[in-house]
């Protein structure tokens, strides 16, 4: 990354940080927050030292929240995860915020297994894990409140993943790789 998008990216980096600290903290993600960098996603879009066109912002807005809805829609993230890398979206265009989730999908996945292998809980982990791949299976015979139900009683963890980490993480190093690099 040159030191010119570094700069126009500053404002994405800081206020997932922000989040990131909050979430970790409090295991939510304030609507201000999320609402912020959204609108100043979309705002910088019409700037000339835009990150991306004010086209692509809404298609990166809408693009993050479309990749988190089956899984908020089973609980399997909050309303808070969604919203944020919606916003983040509003900053990156669909083409990264898609490669951010795919990044973040494997950070998550990677603090989830460390932290249940910390806490002695890798078993139960992959017995929820099964049991709610099977009931996500057979949602249509099952019913999606069936599946919810299930997700909601499979914690493998005390507290849910601070979500707002591995997308800061991954967001870092997507800009950071996948722009071209430092």
């Amino acid at each position: 990354m040159t030191w010119h998008a570094l700069v126009l990216f500053a404002p994405l980096v800081v206020m997932l940080a922000l989040a990131a600290a909050i979430d970790i903290r409090s295991r939510r993600i304030p609507n201000a927050l999320t609402g912020l960098l959204a609108l100043t996603g979309l705002m910088q879009s019409f700037t000339a030292g835009h990150t991306v066109s004010p086209w692509q912002s809404v298609l990166g807005l809408l693009t993050g929240a479309a990749l988190l809805l089956a899984l908020f829609a089973i609980g399997a993230v909050g309303g808070g995860d969604l919203k944020l890398l919606a916003a983040a979206g509003a900053w990156l265009g669909p083409k990264l915020v898609f490669q951010v989730f795919l990044v973040e999908a494997i950070l998550g996945m990677l603090l989830v297994l460390v932290t249940c292998a910390i806490h002695g809980r890798l078993r139960l982990l992959m017995n929820n894990s099964v049991l709610l791949a099977t009931n996500i299976a057979h949602v249509n015979q099952l019913g999606t409140e069936h599946v919810q139900a299930t997700g909601a009683s499979c914690r493998s963890v005390d507290r849910p993943l601070a979500y707002a980490v591995p997308i800061l993480l991954a967001t870092i190093i997507i800009l950071s790789f996948g722009r071209g690099g430092l």
